[in-house]
């Protein structure tokens, strides 16, 4: 999973993705001091893989992981190449979602590039040079079709129907992900690697003294919700200072200190809970003497695909997996155990995996 982490300049996004990934990206008081993406790759959170590891004692445990981009910050004009805006494009067309940071504090010590905070503008800035963007991609998609409409072949007359109503819809500033599409005229879209196709979480970054307090007794974060609720996204409150802060603590110590802030869990852990989410992601587990590990997978994933994620191999000579539920085996203490009872199902070429199934590939090649 690659996800971008965007935003106007000085939204603290460079202080957020510095925090979760602690890859050291430059974080200053002015815009652009990202120009190349940064890139850190983050394990992800699974209590469930810790427990394995504790059971089995394996020699390695390898958890999922996810790649953060930091990408540069945008401003008015990217789509026609003002600022960094080509290489911002070319860079968030590469990621599977986009974490787009909005800032929701006031500090008059830390410059806005528009002069104020106000978090619809800030939304609307980046996510209309998103839309510019894809109206030219649109536009070039249905001209060439337009042109191969002479061969005969229905599928471009199509494709420009699709063009058209696609533009119709951009064209009123809303992204493709809210127009109402049919599965054959997705299928045409995702072809054409839209930026506003992409699924988004905005995080609405808050102050540190802010965190605790109920979302509703902050306006700003209010209105990052309710653009996330038309747009069908997600929205987080997060404090990238406060992720900072937690992200230089050893780890035995950080729940403790969340715990006295009154928060469950990291804005990390729920930042990435919230992108499987949001991806339809989920993970199956593998667990012996050598390695307890979590693969990550989609879901609706059938267990020969979910076996050749482990490798190519796997999934050519699909026998059966033999599956147990995380927390049936838990239940039990063991495999062992779970076999006896006959608790371990043997599941075929048409099994759908489950979130946190503890499995062991049969294969022959």
């Amino acid at each position: 999973m690659k996800l971008g982490v965007v935003g106007l300049p000085n939204v603290g996004k460079s202080t957020l993705f510095n925090a979760i990934t602690n890859a050291g990206a430059q974080a200053a008081n002015y815009p652009f001091c990202t120009i190349e993406p940064n890139t850190g790759v983050v394990a992800v959170p699974d209590e469930r893989l810790d427990r394995l590891s504790n059971m089995y004692h394996p020699k390695k445990t390898t958890p999922a992981m996810v790649e953060f981009v930091d990408i540069a910050g945008l401003v008015k004009g990217a789509s026609r190449g003002e600022g960094l805006g080509n290489k911002f494009l070319s860079h968030i067309r590469e990621v599977d979602a986009i974490v787009h940071v909005v800032r929701c504090f006031e500090d008059e010590n830390i410059i806005h590039v528009d002069g104020s905070v106000d978090p619809e503008r800030d939304i609307e800035t980046i996510n209309l040079e998103l839309i510019f963007a894809d109206m030219d991609t649109v536009q070039k998609r249905g001209e060439k079709a337009s042109k191969m409409i002479k061969t005969g072949e229905k599928k471009y007359q199509f494709e420009v129907e699709v063009a058209q109503k696609l533009a119709a819809h951009l064209e009123q500033g809303k992204p493709a992900r809210t127009c109402e599409l049919s599965e054959e005229e997705k299928e045409v879209v995702d072809s054409w690697f839209l930026l506003t196709t992409k699924p988004v979480l905005y995080a609405a970054n808050i102050a540190e003294d802010a965190i605790g307090t109920p979302d509703s007794d902050n306006p700003f974060v209010a209105a990052v919700e309710k653009i996330a609720l038309q747009e069908h996204a997600e929205a987080l409150v997060i404090s990238a200072q406060i992720e900072q802060e937690i992200a230089a603590m050893p780890k035995d110590e950080r729940q403790e200190y969340l715990s006295a802030l009154g928060i469950e869990k990291s804005g990390l852990d729920m930042m990435i809970q919230t992108s499987y989410r949001l991806l339809g992601l989920m993970s199956f587990l593998t667990a012996g003497e050598d390695e307890c590990r979590a693969w990550t997978i989609r879901k609706g994933t059938k267990a020969p695909q979910a076996a050749g994620k482990i490798h190519t191999d796997f999934e050519k000579g699909f026998i059966r997996a033999e599956i147990v539920p995380f927390d049936t085996l838990m239940q039990h203490g063991s495999m062992a155990a779970c076999r006896e009872k006959g608790l371990v199902r043997s599941e075929g070429k048409e099994y759908i995996m489950q979130d946190g199934d503890v499995t062991l590939f049969r294969f022959n090649v």
